[in-house]
């Protein structure tokens, strides 16, 4: 929360200067940033910030420097998107004085050159954790004996998923995946196209599928995608929200891959014979849009194939945009306890608003990197004792 402090202070005091400079007061520019900010994460702090601001002295190029920064201090993160499209918000509110929409839309463009600047320098996974894929063949071979013992929390009965397989993968890399879903009460689906090459050729395909699930059932439909898989489902919520009821991404590079620096990238575009920045830009402009529907991203930190935050969405843009760390390798994520678990949590609760509860629930918390995070041996006796 510190650092989103130090960010938020900076961002404002941009924020209330660029909405000043359309010729309103500052007053009036706290009311409007503050309704910008609405339904934000972190609304409370940020209204308290703004509220306690003054006169700001300084002129907003000034404070632009400033903003940027901190953002370069604290390096890439996707989250900036959300600081983006409040400038974009206020961008859009009529210039009470003439000759000022020009310094807004300066602001705006240089603002988002200065992120996409900052957002290409994610590193390429480390080679120890491309080296650490080799347990992948573990945690497949080992899921096999695990499998019967995971908990299963009963889900709405027959709710409709739709599963895509991972990059040089197919149906079978799905297989623990679906049938965990099936046991607790879903009904899956296959994408039934062979091996994803992540072509855009798929895209028709998928979607006529959606529509047949969507006609069977007479309701919205989940979309589930490992890796590559996820890029699809993510293209399809966006340009179906009124047919997704919600996208769950694993390890999914859900923005940022035109950029992204990964041995991955290399591989595919050695199939393709083509780099990536020569591939369809309206596949890869779509990937960057956030759909309009309740996001879960699972990721794992010791990914060796995907820098990690690409494969996490801005969690500050909307409360139902969730990132979930797990414990495991990229290959190995489609036969992992608790990327299982999540899954069918995450379905079952942006389906009913309702979380699974009991000793079992927290039992499996154990199992997640944000258990560890907490500090102390409290966060164990909290197991128990609220």
């Amino acid at each position: 929360m510190e650092n989103n402090k130090t960010l938020y202070t900076s961002f404002t005091k941009l924020a209330l200067k660029v909405a000043m400079s359309k010729g309103i007061t500052l007053k009036k520019a706290k009311e409007i940033v503050i309704q910008k900010f609405e339904l934000h994460p972190f609304e409370k702090m940020i209204v308290g910030l703004i509220d306690s601001k003054k006169l700001i002295r300084k002129d907003v190029d000034s404070l632009l420097k400033d903003c940027i920064s901190v953002c370069e201090d604290f390096g890439p993160d996707r989250d900036y998107v959300t600081l983006i499209i409040v400038l974009e918000r206020i961008d859009k509110i009529k210039a009470t004085k003439k000759g000022t929409d020009t310094i807004s839309a300066r602001i705006l463009l240089t603002f988002k050159n200065q992120i996409d600047n900052i957002n290409t320098k994610i590193d390429a996974p480390p080679l120890f954790n491309a080296l650490l894929e080799t347990r992948s063949a573990i945690e497949w071979v080992t899921m096999f004996g695990i499998y019967p013992f995971i908990p299963k929390h009963k889900a709405s009965k027959n709710k409709p998923v739709l599963l895509m397989p991972p990059y040089l993968g197919n149906d079978v890399s799905t297989t623990f995946v679906r049938n965990y879903l099936k046991s607790v009460g879903f009904k899956t689906y296959k994408w039934e196209l062979g091996v994803n090459m992540i072509n855009s050729k798929y895209l028709p395909k998928l979607i006529e599928k959606l529509d047949e699930i969507f006609e069977k059932h007479q309701e919205k439909v989940s979309l589930v995608g490992w890796s590559g898989g996820g890029i699809f489902a993510k293209i399809i919520a966006n340009r179906y929200p009124d047919k997704v009821e919600q996208l769950i991404t694993i390890g999914s590079p859900v923005w940022g891959v035109k950029n992204m620096k990964t041995p991955l990238v290399r591989m595919l575009e050695f199939l393709r014979g083509k780099t990536l920045r020569a591939r369809n830009d309206k596949f890869i402009h779509e990937l960057e849009e956030i759909p309009n529907v309740p996001v879960t991203c699972i990721y794992t930190k010791t990914d060796g194939l995907l820098p990690w935050k690409h494969c996490m969405e801005a969690e500050t843009l909307r409360s139902d945009i969730k990132n979930i760390e797990v414990f495991g390798s990229h290959c190995g994520m489609g036969a992992n306890a608790s990327v299982l678990l999540t899954v069918a949590n995450s379905l079952n609760k942006n389906i009913t608003g309702k979380e699974p509860k009991g000793i079992i629930t927290k039992v499996e918390s154990l199992f997640f990197p944000k258990f560890w995070e907490q500090k102390g041996v409290s966060k164990f006796t909290n197991l128990f004792f609220n």
